[in-house]
Formats: structure tokens, C-alpha cells, sequence
């Protein structure tokens, strides 16, 4: 089988495991290792001795100093081209930097937000002026950034924008009106990546700096996590934007504002992967310190349950986080055109594109784990745990929002099958035909994996729930055919599918590449969580498929019957003791005091 770098649009839903390669944390190199330790450092001797001056906001300079500060020390210009002042590094060291910039403070959402949705857009659509004079100060933090889309009528349906841009008589300036809403870093921020309709209909973006005439911020709203990030209102009374700080084209924003919070998404998943890790260092300490029953919280094996479960779900986080942005780098390194082309940027974006189902994958697995292992973290600690004295209080109430942030998971979820449906129907990817694959195996059977190689009956566990999904696809786009976006909860399901197969595939490819790079001793424990996982999540997924498929039939009792022979001809649960297993991991999270792999 030849390896080939990816997977694109979905493609890891019907290839062979194996198919293509991905990179792993396990291949990092010495000097993203540095970088990792130089975020690190920084959070942990800059940052978090400040936490309760920035949660409670008592200085409102600390964040954007310690912003400026990140600057000075690189933290800020990774993905920024040396031509603009930048450090020109790859998407997997861009990684390396979000998650090691986590903590118990709410430092990370500036600072992601500054490095993300901020200033990638001038650097994606941005003119080589708009470039040459944004992104080197953009780089140090003498301009620090935010991103202005959301508005009080318009949350998902970001194109009911109601801010409106006129152009001005002399055709020099373009003059908005509007108010956006819930902007981050809005309150120091000194450009804003700003949506407003030309005429009220041509949906655009714009590049407004602070000191233009009529921009103005509201009051900093009351929220409950993320207390020392900025989050006001923007609020522009015919403000003046010179006309040669239109980014990209008029009409054209919608590309701008979804292709960048595509990036944004795998950046949350990142953000959302270190958190994980930071949470289950004050875990894995505090079940050894606390006793109860005069003995440690750790000695019980409810608890060491959680801690395991914390691990395997955050090692699955990590390995689908790295494998997005590691085919972000391969799919960028395949372009032919010259960096300097004026068009290399939107041959970048057109890659992005192409792996939006994924970046919404890495997002809403991100979240919702980091939301598991903080609310186990509360649990653990107990009466504690809600004490803001004690990091899980914070970490609890500052995940919350990720799953809102980029897109609410709800959203995101409903793009990954209807983007799948639409490339289908393009032509683009070939769904019907691994649907009739699916359905010829049913009478003809499916291959299996040789039994000799290294975790067999879970590869081929993993082959099932992809036939599982292509099937569950088919028979609800072909039962409603156009109708079938108004079926939401169906399409959840279809939703959720596609991204446990994509989580499980990471997870098994990265112990298989340990094992082949390290040996078999060192990848004893990624395999023992991608098992444990595999076991306790695909019966769920097919108890939810079954439903699924019952709720399809609408009371079709003959129709239900051919959907569950096909159901159990496709896949038949493969089941592993996963309490040992479990006890094995808790085990080493505990020796470690913290993540392990």
C-alpha cells in the first residue's frame, strides 16, 4: 500500500487504515521542544503568578502587556511569514505553542485570539500593502488584534449581519454603521478584522484600526469563565474605513470569515488539548495528597476510573490535534506555486477548505473532552472543586465557552455531513460508491485484517464503524433526500459518527507508528487506551446507530428489519477487559503525577 500524506475531504471515513500518514507528538524535534518549554515558561513565571490581578481585571494593562511581552519572546509570529517579521513555522509547531500557552488562567483566549482569527486574515487575503504594514506589528504585539463578526441578531447565521458599509462620494472611504457584538481583546485590541454589507447586501470584511473616526467600544460584559479575557461591543457611528482597507473583495467576506474559523477551530482544539493536560497535573496530585477513609483519593478506583478515562480521552485529543495540522502542513507543502505568488495564499485557503470537515472535528472533540476532564477534575476534588481557590473551579467554567466559540458545536456538527453530502454531489468525492461498496458487502462479506499484524481485531473494528457511518449515511440521505437537513437529530448522528471513526483512526494510527518508530515496550499504553476506547465507544455507537435507523423506519417494522440485518452483518463489537486496562493507565498517570502517554 502506497502512503500518502492526509486524509482529504473526509477521506479517512472509507480509505483503508493505513492509507496515508500523519505525524505525532512523539516526532517532535529538538527546537519544537524549545518552543514548547519557552511557552511553558512563560505562562507558568509571567502569567499565572498575576492569575487573580487578570481574572478580577484589577489592572486592565496586564493582559495586553503580557501580550506585548509574548511578542517580544516569538510567541506570537510563528505562522507568520520572515517577509512580514515572522518566524515562517510550520502548523504542528504552531500546536507545539498553543497548548503549551495554557494554565489556570484565562491568558490563552487573548492570546489565541490575537494569533488566530486576529491576523490570519490579513495574511491569507490581505494586499501586500495591508500585509507590509500589519503583520510585522501584528508579529511583536506593538499592534495587538481582534476579530468582529458576531452580532446580537446574527450568532450562527453570521450573513443576517445588520452593519452596513457606504461608500463614500469621493469613493475614498467606506463609511459603517453597526454595532458588533461579544468581541475578544475588543477592549485593547488596535485592529479589528470587521464584517459589515456594502450597501447593505455584499457582505465584506475590512481592516479598522482603533484611532479610525467613529470606532468606539462598549462596556466589558459579565461572563461567567474567561474572566480576563475582553469581551465588549464594537460599536462604529459612521466610522471612516479608507477604501484600500477592504480585505479581499466586496462580496467576498463569507470566504474570509468561515475559512478563518476553520483555522480558528483546530487552534480551540489546540488550546482545548493543553488544557487537558494542565487539569490532569492538579488531578493526578491532588487524588495522591487528599485522604479520605484514611486513605488517598487515589487508592479508590472510582477515581482512578476518571483519571484513566481523562488520559485515554486526551490522548485521542492529541493525536486527531496533530494529525489535522500535520495535513495542513503536507497539504500546504504540496503547493506548486512560489511563496512570493500574489496567488499562494488562495491555493493555502482552498487547502483549508478542502479539510473543513476535520478542522470541525478537531473542535468539537476538543471541547467536549476539555469539558470531560474538567468537570472529572471538579468531581475528584470534590467540595473543593468548586472552591475558586482551586484550579478545577476555573478550568470548569472556562471550557464552557469552547463549545460556543468558533462556531457552536451544534453548527459544527451539521456542517461535517452536509459538507459531505455537497462534495458528493459535486463529484468531488465518490460517496455513492463506497455506499454500494457497503451494501455489496453485505452479501459478499468484508475483508479482515491479517491476524498477525500488531493490534488486528481493533483495525478491523475501526473498518467497521466506517462502514457502520457510509451506510448510516446512505440510508438517511436516501430516505430524504433534500429534506434530510431539517432531520438534524439523524444528521447529529451522522455528525458524530464520521468523527469517532477520525478520532479512533488517529488514536490507532499514532500506537501503530510508537510501536514502529520505538518498539513494541513504548507503545504498550497508547495501545491499551486505543483499545479501551475502541471497546467501551463502538457499542455505544451502534446502540445510537440502531436507534438511529429505528427512528428512520418511523414505525416501519419491515424496514427496521432490513436496517438491523445490515446493521449486524456490518459490524459486531469487539469487547477488552477495560477495567485492567484502565488500572494499568491510571496507574502511570499517577506515577507521573499528569498526562502520559
Amino acid at each position: 500500500m502506497v502512503k500518502r500524506n492526509g486524509p482529504f475531504s473526509a477521506s479517512f471515513l472509507w480509505e483503508p487504515v493505513g492509507t496515508w500518514d500523519l505525524f505525532i507528538p512523539e516526532e517532535l524535534n529538538p527546537e519544537q521542544k524549545e518552543l514548547a518549554k519557552l511557552a511553558r515558561d512563560f505562562i507558568k513565571n509571567e502569567v499565572e503568578p498575576l492569575r487573580e490581578k487578570i481574572e478580577g481585571k484589577l489592572e486592565p494593562s496586564i493582559v495586553p502587556r503580557l501580550l506585548k511581552k509574548a511578542g517580544e519572546l516569538g510567541l506570537l509570529m510563528a505562522e507568520i511569514p520572515e517577509a512580514y517579521g515572522g518566524l515562517g513555522l510550520n502548523k504542528i509547531t504552531a500546536t507545539v505553542i498553543a497548548e503549551n500557552a495554557t494554565g489556570w488562567t484565562s491568558f490563552m483566549v487573548p492570546l489565541m485570539c490575537h494569533t488566530g482569527i486576529s491576523t490570519l486574515p490579513i495574511l491569507y487575503y490581505g494586499t501586500e500593502e495591508q500585509k507590509k504594514k500589519y503583520l510585522p506589528k501584528l508579529a511583536t504585539g506593538e499592534f495587538l488584534g481582534a476579530y468582529a463578526l458576531t452580532e446580537a441578531g446574527s450568532g450562527s447565521d453570521a450573513l443576517a449581519a445588520k452593519t452596513k458599509a457606504t461608500l463614500s462620494p469621493d469613493k475614498k472611504y467606506y463609511v459603517l454603521n453597526g454595532e458588533k457584538q461579544f468581541i475578544t481583546n475588543g477592549g485593547f485590541a488596535d485592529v479589528f478584522t470587521v464584517f459589515a454589507k456594502v450597501d447593505g447586501e455584499q457582505f465584506t470584511a475590512f481592516i479598522i484600526e482603533k484611532t479610525f473616526p467613529g470606532v468606539s467600544c462598549g462596556k466589558e460584559e459579565k461572563k461567567m469563565g474567561i474572566h480576563g479575557s475582553s469581551t465588549v461591543p464594537l460599536i462604529l457611528q459612521d466610522c471612516k474605513v479608507p477604501v484600500e482597507n477592504v480585505l479581499g473583495e466586496v462580496g467576498k467576506g463569507h470566504r474570509i470569515a468561515f475559512n478563518v474559523l476553520n483555522i480558528g477551530r483546530w487552534k480551540l482544539g489546540a488550546a482545548c488539548m493543553g488544557g487537558s493536560k494542565r487539569i490532569m497535573e492538579y488531578s493526578s496530585k491532588y487524588l495522591k495528597e487528599r485522604q479520605q477513609f484514611k486513605k488517598p483519593l487515589a487508592d479508590f478506583q472510582a477515581m482512578r476510573e476518571k483519571l484513566a478515562n481523562d488520559n485515554i480521552r486526551t490522548y485521542l485529543l492529541e493525536s486527531v490535534i496533530y494529525a489535522y495540522a500535520s495535513a495542513l502542513d503536507n497539504a500546504c507543502a504540496a503547493i506548486e506555486i512560489d511563496k512570493s505568488s500574489p496567488d499562494y495564499y488562495k491555493v493555502v485557503m482552498k487547502k483549508v477548505k478542502g479539510l473543513n470537515i476535520e478542522a470541525s472535528i478537531t473542535k468539537v472533540y476538543g471541547s467536549e473532552s476539555s469539558d470531560i476532564v474538567s468537570d472529572d477534575a471538579v468531581q475528584m476534588y470534590g467540595g473543593y472543586g468548586y472552591i475558586q481557590d482551586y484550579p478545577p473551579e476555573q478550568f470548569y467554567r472556562d471550557n464552557r465557552i469552547n463549545r460556543i466559540f468558533e462556531g457552536t458545536n451544534e453548527i459544527n456538527r451539521l456542517l461535517i455531513p452536509d459538507t459531505l453530502m455537497r462534495r458528493a454531489l459535486k463529484g468531488s468525492i465518490d460517496l455513492m460508491g463506497e455506499i454500494q461498496k457497503v451494501l455489496a458487502g453485505l452479501k459478499d462479506g468484508y475483508p479482515k485484517t491479517d491476524s498477525a499484524k500488531p493490534l488486528a481485531p481493533w483495525i478491523d473494528q475501526l473498518e467497521s464503524l466506517k462502514r457502520l457511518a457510509i451506510y448510516f449515511c446512505g440510508v438517511a440521505a436516501q430516505k430524504y433526500m433534500e429534506k434530510l437537513r431539517e432531520k438534524q437529530s439523524l444528521v447529529l448522528l451522522m455528525a458524530d459518527l464520521v468523527i469517532e471513526v477520525y478520532a479512533i483512526e488517529c488514536g490507532l494510527q499514532r500506537a501503530l507508528k510508537i510501536r514502529k518508530i520505538k518498539g513494541e515496550e513504548a507503545s504498550k499504553l497508547a495501545e491499551l487506551m486505543t483499545i479501551a476506547y475502541i471497546s467501551e465507544k463502538i457499542p455505544e455507537m451502534i446502540a445510537r446507530t440502531r436507534q438511529g435507523l429505528f427512528n428512520v423506519a418511523e414505525g416501519n417494522d419491515q424496514e427496521f428489519a432490513s436496517y438491523e440485518k445490515a446493521l449486524n452483518r456490518i459490524i459486531q463489537p469487539q469487547l477488552a477487559p477495560t477495567e485492567s486496562l484502565k488500572e494499568t493507565i491510571a496507574a502511570r498517570v499517577l506515577e507521573k503525577e499528569g498526562y502520559v502517554v
